[in-house]
C-alpha cells in the first residue's frame, strides 16, 4: 500500500517534456564537473541556443551514460543495443526470500502511480519531473528485509558486449549506489519506471531506476540488476572515484558548497540563460518529510 506525504506539487510546476528531454543538449554547451556520467546531465548551457527548439532525435543523440562511452552522442548510439527484455533484479544479503525478481513479476506486484518531485542536480540546475513507478520500500517488503540489515546497495547493469564504453575505466565498474535502510525504506524513496507517462528510455536508466527526490541526482542509479541489504555501509561509485567532492549521503544542502561551485542557489530549467537563480531549498524542498532521518548528525560533514 503506497503512503501518502505532503505536496504542494501540480502539473503547473512541471517541466515541459520537450524541456525533459532537450535538458542533454541545453545544458551541453560549457564543460561540466565529469559528474555528469552520473546524473546524466552536464552542468551549462550554451550561449543563445533555444531552450525547446529541438527535435526527438536532436535531443536523444546528446546525453551521458558513460557504460555508453564518454562522447555526447554515444548513448543514443550504443543504449539503443542494451537488452532490457528480459530484465530481472537480483535482491540478496539480509532478506528472507532471496532471488532473481522478474521485471514482469515485480510489475504484477505494484501499483504504479505519478510522483510530481522536484530534481536537483548537484550541479547547481533543478527540474520538476513526473515520474512513474512505485515505492522501493513495496519491493523490499515483497523480499522480506531481515531484522540485521541497515543498508541497502544497488548496482547497475554491466554488460560490456552491450555497453562499450565499460572498456573504459572512467569509474569502477559496475556503477553502485547504496542508501540507509531508513531512507530506502521512506514512502518518498520510489522505483521509477517512467516519466511522461511513458517507460523510461534506455539512455534514462530503462526499465527501472531509483528516484529519492531529497539526494542530489547522482545517487538515483539507473538500470538497476541488483539490490543487497547489508549490515555496513557499502561503497557507491562517485564517492569511491572522489571522496572529498562526494559523500555518501548527498543530501541536497544549500550551506555546504561542492568544493569547486556553490550550492547556495540553483537554475531552474525552462526560465532562459539569463534568468534569475533561485535558492536551493534544504534536502530540495523535502525537509518536513526527511529531515529526521538526521537528527544529531553534522550535516556538514555527513553530507
Amino acid at each position: 500500500m503506497a503512503h501518502r506525504w505532503k505536496n504542494n506539487l501540480s502539473a503547473d510546476d512541471v517541466t515541459s517534456e520537450a524541456l525533459f528531454w532537450n535538458r542533454r543538449k541545453i545544458l551541453a554547451g560549457l564543460a561540466g564537473s565529469g559528474l555528469a556520467a552520473a546524473t546524466g546531465q552536464s552542468v551549462q548551457a550554451a550561449e543563445g541556443e533555444a531552450l525547446t527548439s529541438n527535435t526527438w532525435e536532436d535531443v536523444t543523440s546528446y546525453c551521458n551514460f558513460y557504460e555508453f562511452g564518454t562522447g555526447k552522442s554515444d548513448p543514443s548510439l550504443f543504449a539503443r543495443k542494451m537488452t532490457t527484455s528480459p530484465w530481472s533484479v537480483e535482491i540478496d544479503g539480509l532478506v528472507e526470500r532471496p532471488g532473481a525478481y522478474s521485471f514482469d513479476d515485480i510489475m504484477s506486484e505494484m501499483t504504479i502511480e505519478e510522483r510530481i518531485y522536484r530534481f536537483r542536480c548537484v550541479e547547481a540546475w533543478s527540474m520538476v519531473v513526473p515520474w512513474n513507478g512505485f515505492e522501493l520500500a513495496d519491493l523490499l517488503n515483497l523480499a522480506g528485509v531481515q531484522d540485521g540489515a541497515k543498508y541497502v546497495s544497488f548496482e547497475t547493469l554491466y554488460r560490456p558486449n552491450e555497453m562499450p564504453g565499460t572498456v573504459y575505466p572512467v569509474l569502477d565498474w559496475p556503477y553502485r549506489e547504496g542508501l540507509r535502510l531508513d531512507e530506502a525504506m521512506h514512502p518518498l524513496t520510489m522505483m521509477a519506471t517512467g516519466i511522461f507517462g511513458k517507460p523510461l528510455p534506455n539512455q534514462n536508466g530503462a526499465p527501472l531506476r531509483l528516484v529519492v527526490p531529497w539526494k542530489y541526482g547522482f545517487k538515483s542509479i539507473k538500470s538497476i540488476v541488483k539490490i543487497t541489504l547489508t549490515d555496513t555501509q557499502p561503497e557507491t561509485s562517485w564517492n569511491m572515484a572522489n571522496a572529498r567532492e562526494y559523500g555518501f549521503y548527498s543530501n541536497v544542502n544549500p550551506n555546504v558548497d561542492h568544493p569547486r561551485w556553490s550550492q547556495a542557489s540553483e537554475r531552474v530549467l525552462g526560465g532562459g540563460l539569463f534568468a534569475k537563480r533561485q535558492d536551493t531549498l534544504m534536502f530540495n524542498g523535502y525537509e518536513e518529510e526527511v529531515a529526521h532521518l538526521y537528527d544529531g548528525m553534522d550535516l556538514a560533514k555527513f553530507n
